[in-house]
């Protein structure tokens, strides 16, 4: 993704606790972050309790940024999030569970077209494991480069290429199933 005009002054401007520039990174970065999450997740009211979360360790953590690619630091700070999340509830398996009731429930009810396929891509990448989804999360909705990833997961490129590529061979079987 392309750097963002400014990006960079607007960082220094939240490192001296400018509200203002704190504001605009929530303005540039709270849609894509919330879709991250609903993605993860496919629940609405937990991804905008972990947006939230997210912009208040962006406020608390943003010392700790020391240059590189913000967008990758920013998306490891939400991936952490909802590692948390995930462990703190100790839900991991429950919520999968209600979460696919919820879809194939929604994916009955609905007649378009277009709404099917994206109701289906939903269930199926709920039928991957969470670090493929994740992967795949990364990599195609947050628009992150194979080495922002591999970089962020801390693992040769090559392993994070290898790991995507069986990903979506597996996600495409799914769709096409």
């Amino acid at each position: 993704m392309a750097q963002i005009e400014g990006l960079a002054q607007i960082i220094v401007g939240c490192k001296e606790g400018k509200t203002q520039c704190f504001s605009q990174l929530v303005d540039i970065y709270a849609s894509r972050c919330y879709g991250y999450f609903y993605r993860l997740t496919g629940n609405s009211d937990i991804s905008d309790e972990l947006l939230s979360e997210l912009f208040v360790k962006l406020v608390e953590k943003i010392a700790s940024y020391k240059g590189g690619s913000f967008e990758s630091w920013l998306f490891k700070v939400a991936t952490n999030i909802f590692h948390d999340f995930l462990r703190n509830k100790q839900r991991r398996l429950k919520l999968l569970d209600v979460k696919k009731e919820q879809l194939e429930t929604e994916f009955v009810s609905i007649k378009k077209a277009d709404n099917e396929q994206i109701d289906k891509l939903q269930i199926q990448l709920k039928k991957l494991d969470s670090d493929t989804r994740e992967l795949i999360m990364l990599r195609f909705y947050s628009q992150l480069s194979f080495k922002e990833i591999a970089n962020m997961r801390g693992e040769p490129i090559g392993t994070t290429l290898a790991k995507l590529h069986r990903g979506l061979k597996k996600l495409r079987e799914l769709m096409e199933g």
